[in-house]
């Protein structure tokens, strides 16, 4: 049996469009973007339509679309809400299509347009996401959104959980160092996530603006059984 490639990506900046045509895409962006995805859908949202640029954000905002829009943690003057899965509630969001940009996240999900499958990874949904993968027949991209192009510590061992589980069912296999190092950590993390989560930069930067309320449900095993995936340039779900 042949088996399927495992890669881990650790910075958009390390990014190779053309080597990756046709493989599944996980997009990782723990605190906040992916698990605010997976919320959004759990809570009934029925598409999100992710962008870029702020520019763009404005532009549906004025064509009448729910937007959720910000920069360095902080919501943008024109948007409905921000990037906490708590925005994500289902009086907000059952039933309707929002608009969704981000300091990190959602740009990724457009630089890995030529994939096979692109799909939103967070720990709230791990069994499902991996389950959905295991069913394909593709190579793999963990595909960690890191903070403006950097190593980001939170998204890397988040990966590392999603490699181990796709190593153990013997259908994939690595020579990629990053998924390799991705593994270590966490396997130095799993036994306590939230206090591993400390040394993270990110952590630091959202209690300083004080929106670290939502970190300790961002680590929640398996929330959801939603998979986000984007179809057509928008993002739906499959729900396993």
């Amino acid at each position: 049996m042949v088996k399927r490639n495992l890669e881990t990506c650790f910075s958009p900046a390390l990014y190779e469009t053309e080597r990756h045509e046709g493989s599944i895409i996980v997009i990782i962006d723990i605190l906040r973007a992916s698990s605010s995805i997976c919320t959004a859908f759990e809570n009934g949202a029925r598409s999100i339509i992710p962008v870029a640029t702020v520019p763009e954000a404005r532009a549906y905002k004025g064509k009448g679309y729910l937007v959720a829009a910000e920069r360095d943690g902080f919501i943008l003057d024109f948007a409905d809400f921000g990037n906490s899965p708590f925005n994500f509630t289902p009086q907000k969001v059952t039933g309707k299509t929002i608009v969704y940009s981000t300091t990190n996240g959602t740009g990724i999900i457009q630089m890995a347009s030529s994939a096979g499958y692109i799909v939103i990874g967070s720990f709230l949904n791990i069994s499902s996401l991996t389950g959905w993968i295991l069913k394909q027949d593709k190579d793999v991209v963990l595909f960690c959104a890191g903070w403006k192009n950097r190593f980001a510590l939170e998204d890397t061992i988040c990966a590392g959980a999603v490699a181990e589980r796709l190593m153990a069912s013997t259908l994939y296999s690595t020579i990629c160092d990053s998924t390799h190092a991705a593994l270590d950590l966490w396997s130095l993390a799993k036994g306590d996530i939230t206090g591993y989560i400390e040394k993270a930069a990110q952590r630091s930067r959202l209690r300083d603006k004080n929106l670290d309320d939502c970190i300790g449900f961002c680590l929640t095993i398996d929330y959801t059984r939603k998979v986000p995936i984007v179809k057509e340039g928008v993002l739906v779900c499959v729900d396993l």
